[in-house]
């Protein structure tokens, strides 16, 4: 199966099984970390896929950190892909990474990772911006087939982040 479709169809069957009222956002959770290891090769992602609901931001403003900051979701997360040896998905994902010549997985190019202010303006480790892209096709896919919509009773974001940033919504 090719790796776009299997993360599709993963994600569909996970958000299918969502049976819980008030769900306004999806987080696509995309995140690599040098302790993520798969066979030997550190610093490798790991993606997975949750929600937050109205309840869980009871008298909350539509605008405040506490409903868009991850850090303050419930963390109901399920795996698409985890960093551990026996995983299907991490399996698709290195497959995919060699189909597509993508070599030095986990890799940081540091002298391309900072601009002359220090700011940081890279990829992140190798293997990193590729999935995030493989991840924000799927969710715009989603989007347009309208698989949340019809689950959730509604149209919602799917925001794509990591720990500290929202790299996308669709």
């Amino acid at each position: 199966m090719e790796f776009e479709q299997y993360l599709y169809e993963s994600v569909r069957l996970v958000i299918e099984s969502w049976n819980e009222p008030g769900i306004y956002a999806v987080s696509f959770f995309v995140y690599s970390n040098e302790a993520y290891t798969y066979r030997s090769i550190s610093n490798v992602c790991e993606f997975s896929v949750g929600y937050n609901t109205e309840e869980d931001c009871v008298g909350t403003p539509p605008l405040s950190e506490e409903r868009w900051n991850f850090a303050y979701w419930r963390q109901n997360m399920t795996h698409i892909i985890d960093p551990v040896d026996d995983d299907e998905g991490m399996k698709m994902l290195f497959q995919w990474y060699s189909e597509n010549g993508i070599q030095g997985i986990g890799q940081v190019d540091w002298d391309t990772a900072y601009d002359e202010a220090g700011a940081y303006i890279g990829k992140g480790p190798v293997g990193y911006y590729e999935l995030l892209g493989a991840v924000s096709r799927v969710a715009r896919r989603l989007q347009l087939e309208c698989i949340v919509e019809r689950v959730v009773g509604r149209r919602v974001p799917i925001i794509v982040h990591d720990l500290s940033n929202t790299l996308g919504m669709s």
